[in-house]
């Protein structure tokens, strides 16, 4: 039988029907949630992303301000833009969308955040929190997605198997985190690319996680029968069969459905949890700032 669908545009679509009750709360306290996403240059991909953002929040009754400055802006002047938004009362969540220009720190920029307005999750002060077992801070939104997705299907993780395949500090060394975290209790294996022997590693699990950036790279014959399987991977990879010269692929071949017992589609899977896990930390920042 084929597996079963990880469908996060669902799973998203509970998440919001509960923000929305969230900020109408906030509202009746005359506080409304607002997100800030910065962009830096012209990849299409971030644009796309961004627009994305900006129509949930409006959806939703979140405020967002889109501030998009030039490629060639200087670090210094991002720098400013940052310190002035921590300083901005009626602002709770602060995004600088990734991938920033080569002349640009990502990482130093970040831990300019206002950890409290870290929706990202990104800064040390919140991924710290993490590594402590405390869920307590803005939690990286594309690991937690996955983690809401997983309870929404009902799917058991104490005591399983799971591996994780990659290490970002984005994505995979967070999501192993939370799966190893007290409440979730799974047995936690990080594979990577100087792992021996990975598609071994990926067998024996009974949660996989793929967030490697490389298109279909886990076949069938790496996944045990009857695993969950998550795809993190977005790839865009030429296919001349398609009007536009290309499609989207995820890290995982799609014959891995009919080996796994629940697999997340790519795209509909894990994308749209990332934009919802956003807003509910964006919700969760205003109402912590309003306590």
């Amino acid at each position: 039988m084929a597996a079963q669908r990880l469908d996060g545009k669902a799973c998203a679509a509970d998440v919001e029907a509960e923000l929305i009750g969230r900020v109408e709360t906030l509202k009746a306290k005359g506080i409304q949630p607002h997100l800030a996403v910065i962009i830096v240059g012209d990849d299409p991909a971030s644009h796309v992303y961004v627009k994305s953002k900006v129509r949930t929040c409006e959806r939703l009754g979140i405020r967002s301000t889109h501030l998009e400055l030039p490629s060639d802006t200087a670090e210094a002047v991002l720098r400013d833009h940052i310190l002035t938004m921590n300083e901005q009362e009626d602002l709770h969540g602060i995004l600088v969308q990734s991938p920033l220009p080569s002349h640009m720190n990502e990482e130093e920029l970040t831990d300019l955040i206002n950890p409290r307005k870290d929706v990202d999750g990104f800064h040390p002060q919140n991924l710290g929190r993490l590594v402590q077992g405390r869920l307590d801070g803005m939690l990286p939104c594309t690991p937690s997605g996955v983690m809401r997705m997983l309870r929404w299907a009902g799917i058991e993780l104490e005591g399983k198997r799971a591996v994780v395949l990659g290490r970002s500090r984005i994505v995979g060394m967070p999501a192993a985190l939370l799966l190893g975290a007290k409440g979730a209790d799974a047995t936690v294996t990080v594979v990577h690319s100087r792992t021996e022997d990975i598609a071994k590693h990926c067998q024996e699990a009974d949660i996989l996680v793929a967030a490697v950036g490389r298109p279909e790279m886990v076949q069938p014959e790496w996944v045990k029968p009857g695993a969950v399987v998550v795809d993190v991977g977005i790839n865009r990879v030429e296919d001349s069969s398609r009007e536009r010269g290309w499609r989207l692929a995820g890290d995982v071949s799609p014959e891995v459905e009919n080996v796994a017992s629940w697999l997340s589609p790519v795209p509909g899977g894990v994308g749209p949890m990332t934009i919802a896990m956003l807003m509910e930390n964006t919700v969760r920042a205003a109402e912590m700032l309003s306590e």
